[in-house]
């Protein structure tokens, strides 16, 4: 399971042209799921999401966690994270998980987010949708339950 994780001022979704998730402070999560991810990978991600360490203290070091600072989470499901370009010039999507398992997985996601955090927010799986995001630093970290970066 691979994450982009974006420290953000305000992010919002739109499919459509409805809103269908916003938040102010927090992070915005783009969430690919691998074909062979499972559940440890879901609650991995999202225990190292939670507690990352991205926000400024009240001397300007990054020392707060989403959980400190109690911001929003809003998550959007990206396949395109397992997006292959090494060979050729389109993208090979054969790593990324089908629809139903990724969903699955998705769903497990946010629903164990909010068990932790008040405000969570979320795109429509496999809906065409728009992003609209302000980084705050900018501060965008990578991460991957397989450890891979």
């Amino acid at each position: 399971m691979r994450a982009v994780v974006q420290r953000v001022s305000r992010a919002k979704v739109t499919v459509d042209g409805n809103v269908t998730g916003e938040i102010g402070q927090g992070i915005l999560l783009l969430l690919g799921v691998a074909a062979e991810d499972n559940e440890d990978d879901a609650r991995y991600l999202l225990d190292k999401t939670l507690n990352l360490r991205i926000f400024e203290d009240s001397e300007g070091k990054m020392n707060l966690s989403l959980l400190d600072m109690k911001g929003g989470l809003l998550v959007v499901s990206q396949f395109t994270l397992y997006g292959d370009t090494r060979r050729g010039r389109r993208p090979s999507f054969i790593d990324a998980a089908p629809p139903e398992r990724a969903n699955e997985l998705y769903e497990l996601f946010v629903s164990e987010s909010r068990k932790h955090i008040n405000e969570v927010a979320t795109g429509v799986f496999q809906a065409m949708m728009d992003v609209e995001l302000v980084n705050d630093g900018p501060v965008t970290i990578l991460i991957d339950s397989e450890k891979q970066f």
